[in-house]
């Protein structure tokens, strides 16, 4: 047990073929998927029958000389195939050509799942994120993260796309949007890392959504100047310098408190960021980059 959050290449193709004890085992060992055992239970029971309605219209979908259900029988139930998702997830463990195929088809009903603020309550996109801060009056804080990726092959004509001008390495970018507790709201498709922060928010649709929504407040930083006056000063960034340079004393000090009382409020969009790459998937992925936004 004790060295199992280091899982090596192999453990993943075992997963299927764990006996019931085993696998109560890993449910309940926190390291392994990150995930309590409530939370497990959640998803099984929620993600399960989508799977199955997934998997019985592509057998249904296509001509077939045989009955559905006649002919091989796939060896990984579809608990094993959410567990097998979820470790590969937090590890980011490299995995065979089976499991791939298994986490392939249990890892787009995850994202489509959303993000959960209440009982009851997901939200899957960013106009049901605004439109809930906007009915109860909350204030959201916006930021981007970067996630690394694999640099593509030499002499693609869009190869210099992904290079991030802040950490000069190859990387995508995704929108996150959090409560002032830090909890996540929204995580936004990943664009490449030479897109700028105000580019893909506007890409998004952020400016439509709070110019129509009621008076809300989004908390941004510097990378989203000039977004104020297009919104209404809805979005809300740190004060802008008024002198470039030999600017007096007294101007300084107070131009230090405002941005530092504007980050205080601001700091717990890092919070949940971090939270985030706690699945070591969102801190380097070695995979293909066209899965990143359904990780994400």
């Amino acid at each position: 047990m004790h060295g199992w959050p280091r899982l090596g290449r192999g453990w993943l193709v075992e997963l299927g073929m764990m006996g019931a004890g085993a696998r109560e085992l890993i449910v309940a060992e926190y390291r392994v998927t990150g995930l309590s055992p409530d939370v497990i239970a959640e998803l099984i029971a929620g993600v399960g029958p989508l799977w199955h309605e997934q998997r019985q219209g592509r057998l249904t979908a296509r001509p077939r000389r045989r009955a559905v259900g006649a002919g091989a029988k796939h060896k990984f139930v579809f608990v094993d195939r959410l567990l097998a998702t979820l470790v590969s997830l937090r590890h980011g463990t490299t995995h065979d050509v089976p499991i791939a195929r298994a986490i392939g088809e249990v890892r787009p009903l995850l994202a489509q799942r959303g993000c959960t603020v209440a009982p009851g309550i997901r939200l899957g996109s960013l106009a049901e994120v605004i439109e809930h801060l906007g009915a109860d009056g909350r204030t959201g804080v916006i930021d981007g993260t970067e996630i690394r990726v694999r640099r593509p092959a030499a002499g693609r004509k869009d190869q210099d796309r992904f290079v991030s001008g802040k950490t000069k390495q190859n990387a995508v970018k995704a929108r996150v949007v959090t409560d002032p507790e830090g909890r996540v709201l929204f995580c936004s498709p990943v664009r490449p890392g030479s897109c700028a922060d105000i580019t893909q928010i506007r890409q998004l649709g952020l400016v439509e959504l709070l110019v129509d929504s009621p008076f809300l407040e989004i908390l941004a930083d510097v990378g989203y100047q000039g977004m104020g006056a297009q919104t209404g000063g809805r979005v809300v960034t740190p004060p802008h310098r008024k002198f470039k340079k030999n600017s007096p004393a007294w101007y300084e000090e107070r131009h230090e408190q405002q941005r530092k009382a504007h980050s205080s409020r601001r700091i717990r969009v890092e919070h949940g960021i971090a939270h985030l790459k706690n699945w070591r998937a969102l801190a380097r992925h070695l995979g293909r980059r066209e899965h990143m936004s359904e990780m994400v």
